[in-house]
C-alpha cells in the first residue's frame, strides 16, 4: 500500500474507510470458507498438583482440560477454561494459574516455519531431490488450505511393493516444534541419500510419507499473534455448535467419544466434534491411509504422530487402561509396541508408555491407525519444556530423535522382528 503524502479530507477519507471496512467483512477467512464462529479464544493455563496415578489424571482429563505435559514432579500443566478449572478443584486437587511466560524471544514467531514457509522448503526439497522427493496433497483444510506432504523413495513416482510409513506432525496448531521435526527429517533422507549407507538402503527399500502440518488452518491461525510466541491455540478453525474449532486428535472413528477421553462442550480443548471424522482435516487423513489399502492390504506399516511437549514415547491403547484386548491387541501385538517403543525411548531419551499410562483419550490418531487399520502405531511428545521452545533450540530437540526415526522406519518391513517373531508373522 502506497501512503499519501497529504490526507484526503476528513468527508472523504469517512467514505474510504466505511468502504474498507464492507470489503473486509465480506471477505472470507480463506477461499470457499465462511468466518469463523464468535468467540475460540485459547483457555487460560494452569499447575495441577495432587494427581499422581493414570485414574486421577483421567479424571482431570474429564472435566474438559486438556493436559498439557506432566511435569518430572508429577504436577499437571493444563490448558483449562474456567468451569473446567472450577470441577477440577472440586476433585480434591490444588490449582494455582500458570504464569511463567513461555520462552523465546520476538522473532520466535518468525523463526520458526510458517505454513507458507513450510510449502516454499518442501518445494526446494522436491525441485532439489526430484528422484527421490515428490511433493503430494492429501486434501484440504476447513478453510481451503492444502494439507502437503512429501513423498521420499527411490522411482517415487511410481506405487512399488514397499512397506510404508506414515508420520504427520501439527495436528494441534500451537505444537511448532513438530512441524520442524517432520522438516528435518525429510532434511535428513533427502540430502544424506547417497552418501549415508543407512539413509540411502532405508529410501530404496520404503515408501515413506511425512505430511508437516495436519493442521494448517489452526497454525496460521496460532502463528497470527502479536506475543513473542503464539495464541496457545490447540484446535482446528472449524465453527462447532457454541465455539470454535475441534481437536483433531479427538475426531477418529475409533472409540469416538467412548471413554470420557474427550469433551462433547465445543469451547472445551478437547472437544471431539459433532461426530467421528466431523473435522474435514482429521477426514483427509483417515481418507488418506485408507487410500494406502491395495488389494485389501494396508501397504502404511508404522504410523507415528509426532506431537510436543512432555519427552514421551506412546502406544495403543489410550482409550483403554488394558494391556492386551481380545480381537484388537494380542499378546505379541501389545509386546511388539512395547517393545519398539522401549527401544525407541531409549535412544532420545524420551519415556516409554501405553498412551492410557498418561491418562484415558479417546478417538486418537494412533487409537485409530492401530484399531481401525493395525499399523503399528507411535506418538513422539517432543521435549523442549514448552509449546514454543526458543527457535535457537531448534536444530538440538530436533537431532535428538534422529536415531528413534531411522530405527522406526527400519521395522516397517516387520515390526515383528522387535520380539524375534519375525519368521511366524512376514515368513522367510
Amino acid at each position: 500500500m502506497v501512503i499519501p503524502r497529504r490526507s484526503p479530507r476528513p468527508r472523504v477519507l469517512g467514505a474510504v474507510l466505511a468502504a474498507l471496512v464492507l470489503v473486509l467483512v465480506a471477505l472470507p477467512t480463506a477461499a470457499g470458507a465462511s468466518a469463523p464462529a464468535p468467540g475460540g479464544a485459547a483457555s487460560d493455563r494452569y499447575v495441577v498438583t495432587g494427581a499422581r496415578t493414570a485414574e486421577q489424571r483421567t479424571q482431570v482429563a474429564r472435566t474438559g482440560a486438556a493436559i498439557d505435559t506432566v511435569r518430572p514432579d508429577g504436577a499437571l500443566e493444563v490448558s483449562a477454561l474456567p468451569a473446567e478449572i472450577a470441577a477440577v478443584r472440586r476433585l480434591g486437587l490444588r490449582v494455582t494459574a500458570l504464569t511463567t511466560p513461555e520462552p523465546g524471544p520476538t522473532a520466535a514467531a518468525t523463526s520458526y516455519h510458517t505454513y507458507a514457509e513450510t510449502l516454499a522448503e518442501i518445494d526446494s526439497v522436491v525441485a532439489a531431490y526430484p528422484q527421490i522427493a515428490r511433493k503430494f496433497v492429501a486434501g484440504r483444510s476447513y478453510q481451503g488450505r492444502d494439507i502437503v506432504g512429501v513423498k521420499i523413495s527411490d522411482n517415487v513416482a511410481t506405487d512399488e511393493n514397499e512397506p510404508e510409513v506414515l508420520y504427520i506432525a501439527n495436528i494441534h496448531a500451537r505444537e511448532r516444534l513438530t512441524n520442524e521435526q517432520a522438516l528435518y527429517l525429510i532434511g535428513v533422507l533427502t540430502r544424506e541419500y547417497g552418501s549415508t549407507s543407512r539413509i540411502t538402503n532405508l529410501v530404496n527399500s520404503r515408501e515413506i510419507w511425512i505430511i508437516p502440518i495436519t493442521n494448517p488452518d489452526g497454525q496460521v491461525y496460532d502463528m497470527t499473534s502479536d506475543t513473542s510466541s503464539g495464541r496457545g491455540w490447540r484446535k482446528n478453525r472449524q465453527p462447532n455448535p457454541t465455539s470454535t474449532g475441534t481437536d483433531l486428535n479427538r475426531n477418529f472413528a475409533y472409540r469416538w467419544g467412548c471413554c470420557g477421553g474427550s469433551s462433547p462442550t465445543g469451547s472445551s480443548e478437547t472437544y471431539r466434534g459433532t461426530a467421528a471424522e466431523s473435522a474435514p482435516e482429521t477426514k483427509v487423513i483417515a481418507d488418506f491411509v485408507r487410500s494406502r489399502r491395495v488389494g485389501g492390504v494396508q501397504q502404511i506399516k508404522v504410523f507415528l504422530d509426532i506431537h510436543s511437549y512432555g519427552g514421551l514415547v506412546l502406544w495403543p491403547f489410550g482409550y483403554t487402561y488394558s494391556d492386551t484386548v481380545a480381537g484388537a491387541m494380542s499378546a505379541d501385538e501389545e509386546a511388539t509396541h512395547r517393545t519398539i517403543g522401549r527401544q525407541l525411548a531409549a535412544s532420545n531419551g524420551y519415556t516409554p508408555q501405553q498412551s492410557s499410562d498418561l491418562y484415558i483419550t479417546d478417538g486418537t490418531t494412533d487409537d485409530w491407525t492401530w484399531g481401525d487399520q493395525r499399523i503399528f502405531s507411535f506418538t513422539f511428545e517432543l521435549a523442549g519444556g514448552s509449546f514454543y521452545p526458543s527457535p535457537a533450540n531448534i536444530e538440538t530437540l530436533t537431532q535428538r530423535n534422529r536415531e528413534a526415526l531411522l530405527t522406526l522406519t527400519e521395522y516397517a518391513d516387520c515390526p515383528y522382528r522387535a520380539i524375534g517373531k519375525q519368521t511366524q508373522y512376514c515368513g522367510a
